[in-house]
């Protein structure tokens, strides 16, 4: 999600072989493929940074899957981005992300709306709270304590702005197949914390917020599902592999990264596992 944290501490098939020598008329077309959407996949600081604005990587999951596929990558996934940058010119100059799609496109992917949803600086206050309160819930207490969860009102406000981008891609790319790529299991899925210096959140606060991903996930199966797109599962293939996770297991960085990666983002091996999933539903389903 969104760079804010950081201040905190046709299924597609690969390219097909040749056809015999004099025939290469035959031959199958690299998959034109263009990778959309936040940090989650572009992969702030996880080795080789390719672009120091945008904080991506040559080893996020649209890479790796590009690379796996011998597909054509037009790459412009971007930290900090949200929906509006899908159509407008994000900070920093970086052009608005659909402007990369054409009606050549073969395979799009997007992770988007952990940052429509401020999620980054939620963990932030979590984490400026937990303090007062170490055993407590002291973070759900500030969101949801008036009966009013802001965070689920804020992801059902962020669902009509997904659709608008699906509906985007699809007139740009319209031969294109597209997928929803979610966001991986980011804390323990047993809802068991593990507050400490570089995770601070308060042990009641685990559950809630657990479950506020699932939520935004949830969210995000919808839209595909009704804007013509296919969801990409990477919560279930990266459980247990949370930043609870002790060394070597951990997927998703803490709050101080032990290995290179964005506070509360994958590392190398996140990325990887997110591909994975990526490669997975494209060989699972057919085109649409």
């Amino acid at each position: 999600m969104g760079a804010a944290l950081l201040s905190t501490g046709a299924a597609l098939a690969p390219a097909g072989p040749a056809a015999a020598a004099g025939t290469a008329s035959a031959s199958r077309h690299a998959v034109d493929y263009v990778a959309l959407g936040d940090s989650y996949a572009s992969a702030p600081l996880v080795p080789t940074q390719v672009d120091p604005t945008c904080l991506r990587s040559d080893r996020n999951y649209a890479s790796l899957v590009a690379r796996s596929r011998s597909a054509s990558l037009t790459d412009v996934t971007c930290s900090g981005a949200t929906t509006a940058d899908m159509t407008a010119s994000q900070t920093g100059g970086v052009p608005a992300q659909l402007d990369a799609l054409n009606r050549g496109t073969d395979l799009v992917t997007v992770t988007i709306g952990g940052n429509d949803i401020g999620f980054s600086t939620v963990l932030g206050t979590c984490a400026q709270l937990t303090s007062a309160e170490p055993t407590g819930s002291p973070c759900r207490t500030h969101f949801a304590g008036s009966g009013d969860d802001r965070i689920t009102q804020a992801i059902a406000n962020t669902g009509p702005k997904v659709a608008d981008v699906l509906r985007g891609i699809h007139r740009r790319a319209p031969h294109a197949r597209v997928m929803v790529v979610g966001y991986p299991d980011l804390f323990p899925d047993d809802g068991v914390g593990c507050t400490s210096k570089t995770v601070p959140l308060a042990m009641g606060d685990f559950a809630w917020l657990r479950d506020k991903e699932k939520e935004l996930n949830a969210m995000l199966a919808r839209q595909a599902r009704h804007g013509r797109a296919q969801y990409v599962n990477t919560y279930a293939p990266t459980v247990g592999h949370d930043l609870c996770a002790p060394t070597g297991e951990r997927w998703i960085e803490t709050f101080a990264p032990e290995t290179p990666a964005a506070p509360v983002h994958p590392n190398a091996t996140g990325e990887s596992a997110m591909a994975g999933a990526v490669e997975a539903a494209l060989a699972r389903h057919g085109r649409r």
